[in-house]
């Protein structure tokens, strides 16, 4: 049976009342007791039967993403983070834990447009019985309890706005066609008692593993995803910002001339021969519109005799099959696994023999979740895994960061932000390549 529900109420709060904190109402909202409310935004009649109860949203606090973004990475004041914002915006802003579709319902009644635009101070009220709707709506449920505690086991850190998480080889972060399961459609097994999945923030390809940040609500989320595109800005403008770093491991076949160095290579799209599947390439020329700048650090860490080289790769840009194409084609050198950039390379490949010093323990294999499986794809099986891996990833304190953005003080300053360091284990087919090559080597 459908729930019946009231209207938005939309009330602009007196100028002379200064706001409170945005996150002094966001952590009570779902407890908040409800407003006894006479006037129900112009309906007729009177008395106890028009007497509504109601939920008291914050007052309207200005703040936009991309300004915000830029204040934090740039470690300044946070002048200018404010933008107006419509009432269905900020609705969602205060209430993450309500489906999307509910949202749309309340402002089908149109009490309040959807594209009313907030200034500082307003107010909206929403009926008590948002609560009960908003659990009745539940997002699709997951029973299986094997399926949960593997997904959560991935968690490196979480707090109130982010979680961490070393993401397997071989889960797809998106969904798409043929995938039946990816980390963002099952992103809401890291929530209890929650119906806001949180959302990716960047991205990671399907074959590779390590350092994955989603964000827990739409404004983390946003303000984390400009983050990693003042990144890509500022390296591209010679800047030094270094707010967000990212250090991947990779195995190469073959070794870089120079033991260090810095790749600038612009990179374009492709239609491969069968008109459907597409590649990046490296592209000498910046005439077309679909070439983008790509900038990589890297530093050979070991180099071993039978023709391979561990590799730290730094990413100051941050765009598709940036490493995999700047190793194969600007090194020389692809990465052992991909054979989507590497494939003439690996027409002549060879598994290396296991020593017998190797422990056995990680050459088991057993099959996980989701169609995962754990053990094999090393050097010395026949078609090895990719032997990308991102191991760490620094990013500033958002929880901080958003604490102070939301407080009443115009000036925010972000030069003493914290800084967060997040370190993912070597997947286990990475682990044995290197106990291989170290074996052999001696």
């Amino acid at each position: 049976m459908a729930t019946r529900m009231a209207a938005l109420l939309f009330r602009r709060r007196a100028a002379a009342a200064a706001p409170k904190p945005l996150q002094h109402y966001v952590a009570g909202l779902s407890t908040a007791a409800g407003h006894d409310v006479l006037d129900d935004g112009g309906c007729s009649g009177g008395g106890e039967g028009n007497r509504k109860r109601w939920l008291e949203l914050p007052p309207y606090t200005p703040l936009d993403a991309n300004t915000a973004a830029r204040a934090i990475s740039r470690g300044g004041g946070g002048e200018g983070a404010c933008s107006n914002a419509t009432a269905i915006r900020w609705v969602r802003r205060c209430c993450p834990h309500m489906p999307a579709s509910l949202v749309q319902k309340l402002f089908r009644l149109r009490k309040v447009s959807a594209k009313d635009e907030l200034v500082p101070g307003d107010i909206l009220f929403l009926p008590v019985n948002i609560q009960e709707s908003s659990v009745a709506e539940k997002t699709k449920k997951f029973g299986n309890k094997n399926e949960i505690d593997f997904l959560r086991s991935l968690e490196i850190y979480k707090d109130r706005n982010i979680i961490v998480l070393n993401k397997p080889p071989g889960m797809p972060v998106q969904g798409g066609v043929g995938i039946k399961n990816s980390i963002d459609m099952l992103s809401l097994m890291f929530e209890d008692g929650s119906s806001e999945a949180p959302r990716l923030v960047h991205r990671l390809d399907r074959d590779c593993s390590g350092v994955l940040v989603l964000g827990r609500t739409q404004l983390s989320a946003s303000i984390m995803h400009a983050i990693f595109r003042e990144k890509t800005a500022d390296a591209l403008a010679n800047g030094t910002q270094q707010v967000l770093q990212r250090k991947y491991v990779a195995l190469v076949m073959g070794r870089p001339r120079h033991p260090k160095g810095l790749l600038s290579a612009p990179l374009a799209k492709v239609v491969l021969q069968d008109g459907k599947s597409e590649r990046l390439t490296v592209c000498s020329g910046s005439n077309s519109t679909s070439v983008q700048d790509a900038l990589t650090e890297y530093r050979v860490i070991e180099s071993c005799p039978q023709g391979y080289s561990w590799l730290e790769l730094f990413p100051r840009t941050g765009r598709k099959h940036q490493l995999r194409v700047h190793c194969a084609e600007v090194l020389g050198t692809p990465i052992v696994g991909d054979y989507k950039y590497g494939r003439q390379a690996h027409q002549n490949w060879s598994p290396l023999p296991l020593p017998h010093a190797i422990d056995e323990e990680m050459l088991n294999k057993r099959k996980l979740p989701f169609g995962l499986a754990l053990g094999g794809g090393s050097v010395a099986e026949e078609q090895p895994q990719l032997h990308l891996h991102c191991k760490q990833m620094i990013l500033p304190d958002i929880s901080e960061a958003m604490q102070r953005l939301q407080s009443s003080d115009a000036d925010h300053d972000f030069s003493d932000l914290e800084k967060l360091s997040f370190v993912a284990p070597l997947p286990l087919h990475m682990r044995l390549s290197w106990e291989i090559l170290k074996s052999l080597g001696k």
